[in-house]
């Protein structure tokens, strides 16, 4: 599914300077790999122009525990920001964050050798998260695939990258505001450009997320 429609007055959260657009302009599939290609261009859409497009792809598949891997190779330039992520399905009814996130992998093109993941919930989310948790040193990032993995159980969230180990989350207690992980989630697919704490590199043209596979194991 693509999402194309921005939720905060006609734009996305966080301050990001783009629209996310249905064609296949941003999105497609060429080589047995899907891309998701932010580009610089003036777009309008729900009354407001942005100066650049991208893509933000959403499973229709939901589960509940198990493990997800997504073999990835990321996008380059200051001010882009890939994301692997999951949300809870309820978002719609309980809203963010008590619908819980969990971030797989997110990138931010100013700190290129860096990839982390984390989580938000009730009790740490947004400016309290950390956003830089299980950060670790990728250097051929954009230039290698590498398999992004999430390991979901009752118990606890493991983060790898190729099978090693990176980060785990397993609260002390688990309530609504520490572990809304009981509950379905579906996966999300996107690149951003720009945010409310970093600039976009003003010669950047346009660089892609590109998708080998996506996973769910039981």
């Amino acid at each position: 599914n693509h999402e194309t429609v921005p939720p905060d007055n006609g734009s996305w959260w966080n301050g990001e300077k783009q629209h996310y657009t249905a064609r296949t302009d941003n999105s497609f599939v060429s080589g047995g790999t899907l891309k998701i290609v932010a580009k610089r261009e003036t777009y309008t859409a729900y009354n407001t122009t942005k100066l650049y497009t991208s893509a933000r792809l959403t499973s229709r598949f939901n589960f509940t525990y198990g493990r997800l891997d997504v073999r990835a190779k990321l996008p380059k330039g200051s001010g882009t920001w890939p994301a692997i992520w999951v949300l809870g399905s309820n978002n719609a009814t309980v809203g963010w964050p008590a619908c819980g996130e969990i971030d797989v992998m997110e990138h931010w093109g100013h700190i290129p050798g860096e990839v982390s993941s984390a989580t938000h919930t009730p009790s740490c989310s947004g400016g309290c998260a950390n956003v830089r948790v299980g950060a670790t040193q990728l250097n051929d990032y954009d230039t290698a695939f590498h398999v992004y993995s999430l390991e979901w159980t009752k118990e606890s969230l493991r983060f790898s990258i190729d099978g090693v180990f990176k980060y785990a989350y397993k609260p002390a207690v688990k309530n609504d505001n520490t572990w809304p992980f009981t509950a379905d989630q579906f996966i999300i697919l996107n690149v951003a450009m720009g945010g409310t704490w970093f600039e976009i590199d003003p010669n950047f043209t346009q660089s892609a997320m590109e998708i080998d596979y996506v996973r769910v194991f039981q």
